[in-house]
């Protein structure tokens, strides 16, 4: 009898737990979903994902069950999941939707999960959004899902229609590649450039470098062959850079993959680069040999790799790359001339900014240094200004610091 009470007592605050957050159909069909939105004149929410997906799972298991996203999704949208892969586990009614699930897919172009299509009450396709997100973010990418100017399956109709101004090309073109949708987002971006007359203003330039991914691409050779003016107008290196990560993708990355996980042959990496990009070759292999280094955790060629790039290009590294070669200095390096060139980076990775990683970059360096009052300064300051979490571990790092613990390799 206790049991049956118990379960009795529970049984309503379980049915509440259940109500809390998004409501998806279940054992429902593609027709009888859309036929049910249709007469409660709702939008339809429909969450592509697959079983291997990690930001699916986190959506599932954080987002969707908050209260503030089901009251907001429950009252706008029919909601629906639908596995994309296929697993020997599946259940029944995963097996019911493969054909639509399939069929979806291709319609839609779906390529990244997780996907979310949103469909209007009498079953057009709107909009989509893809990749997780936090629960207020999530309600206001949905909340835009409803107004059709910012719907891109209502624009691309438009598009599709015979809009062509040149303000439309463009808005669009960014739009479709914010949606994924990379195939209409190249052939849009194709008819912008098309009918510019003058591809070296700031916002064409600009928008080239979004739409330029390979080598193939139509600015490749703007940024390959007229780096002056895109970086007169861009900023110092933007033209370098571009080629820099367009020649790793295709000419650097796939010799370093190899299935046998051999050594690169770095002669011949730098035998290809030197061929057809000159003028970068020296710098893109420096930095591609920190990275691969850095990897295989080989942590006398990641050092001497960081200095070597450091002596010669260390005037055009950004914030992040001072403060990440500083800190793998700090780990891997015991000679007290590396710390003090490494002490000189991190200090310039903050100077404009004072985030609190890169400050405890700079403290723990001069607590290997041997400047122990200093280090505390800075690691207080580092963990003054630091969020909870990051604090509780500058606050564990202080304390080793004033027992005067070593705590690296």
């Amino acid at each position: 009898m206790k049991k049956l009470f118990l379960l009795t007592f529970l049984a309503p605050m379980m049915a509440f737990a259940q109500e809390q957050g998004i409501h998806f159909e279940h054992g429902s069909t593609w027709a009888e979903v859309k036929a049910k939105a249709k007469a409660e004149n709702k939008y339809i929410f429909m969450d592509c994902f697959t079983t291997w997906c990690g930001p699916c799972k986190m959506m599932s298991a954080q987002i969707f069950p908050q209260e503030k996203v089901g009251n907001f999704m429950n009252d706008k949208y029919v909601s629906v999941k639908v596995q994309m892969d296929q697993t020997a586990k599946d259940n029944e009614e995963v097996k019911q939707w493969y054909a639509d699930a399939q069929q979806i897919e291709k319609d839609y172009s779906i390529r990244a999960y997780p996907t979310f299509l949103v469909f209007a009450p009498d079953g057009r396709i709107v909009d989509r959004q893809v990749g997780g997100s936090e629960a207020d973010q999530f309600i206001n990418r949905f909340t835009a899902s409803l107004d059709p100017a910012q719907q891109y399956y209502t624009q691309l109709d438009k598009y599709t229609q015979g809009q062509k101004d040149t303000a439309f090309l463009r808005k669009l073109a960014y739009l479709a590649q914010d949606k994924y949708d990379m195939d209409n987002a190249g052939k849009i971006a194709k008819e912008y450039l098309a009918q510019q007359k003058d591809l070296y203003t700031p916002v064409n330039l600009e928008f080239l470098g979004k739409f330029t991914q390979s080598s193939k691409d139509p600015g490749f050779d703007v940024f390959l062959h007229h780096a002056d003016k895109v970086n007169k107008a861009l900023g110092k290196d933007v033209a370098e850079n571009k080629v820099m990560e367009i020649a790793a993708k295709e000419d650097v990355y796939p010799q370093l993959m190899k299935k046998d996980k051999s050594a690169p042959d770095w002669e011949s990496v730098e035998k290809t680069v030197k061929a057809k990009y000159p003028s970068i070759a020296e710098e893109l292999i420096l930095k591609t040999k920190i990275q691969y280094y850095s990897y295989v955790k080989d942590a006398n060629n990641a050092v001497a790799n960081i200095v070597a790039y450091m002596k010669k290009y260390g005037h055009k590294a950004d914030p992040q790359s001072l403060n990440e070669f500083a800190w793998t200095v700090f780990e891997k390096c015991n000679d007290m001339q590396c710390i003090e060139q490494a002490l000189e980076w991190s200090k310039r990775s903050f100077k404009d900014k004072e985030i609190p990683a890169f400050m405890d970059t700079y403290a723990n360096l001069l607590y290997k240094a041997g400047k122990k009052s200093e280090a505390l300064a800075w690691e207080e300051k580092a963990m003054n200004k630091a969020g909870s979490e990051e604090r509780k571990n500058y606050e564990t790092t202080l304390e080793k610091m004033k027992k005067g613990e070593k705590y690296w390799e």
